[in-house]
């Protein structure tokens, strides 16, 4: 009886999601796996994940789908320099200083 419980409920939660906010995350998580290894060449594993954010969050819609093309391939030459063009934005710099990291090699 619990087991169909859990079932029952983890259907209803499923079907309350909301596709678009679904679509997005799924794309934000994609970005994220380009992003990360672009920035940890010269960045320790937890400035790499808070770099990472404060990149992810500065993105627009557009340039986060044209990051997650390149999920599961090595960043090329238009992906790193889309991440070059985040990274410059004050939201950015502002965002690596709060965490300690005063400069962001890309």
């Amino acid at each position: 009886m619990t087991g169909r419980l859990v079932i029952i409920a983890a259907v209803l939660s499923l079907a309350a999601c909301d596709p678009q906010e679904l679509a997005d995350k799924t794309i934000r998580r994609a970005a994220d796996s380009v992003i990360m290894p672009v920035v940890s060449r010269d960045l320790t594993a937890g400035q790499a994940q808070a770099a990472t954010y404060c990149l992810l969050d500065a993105a627009s819609g557009a340039e986060l789908q044209s990051l997650a093309r390149d999920v599961a391939v090595e960043a090329g030459t238009l992906t790193v320099q889309t991440i070059r063009t985040i990274a410059a934005r004050p939201a950015v710099v502002t965002c690596l200083t709060a965490t300690g990291i005063t400069a962001l090699q890309v």
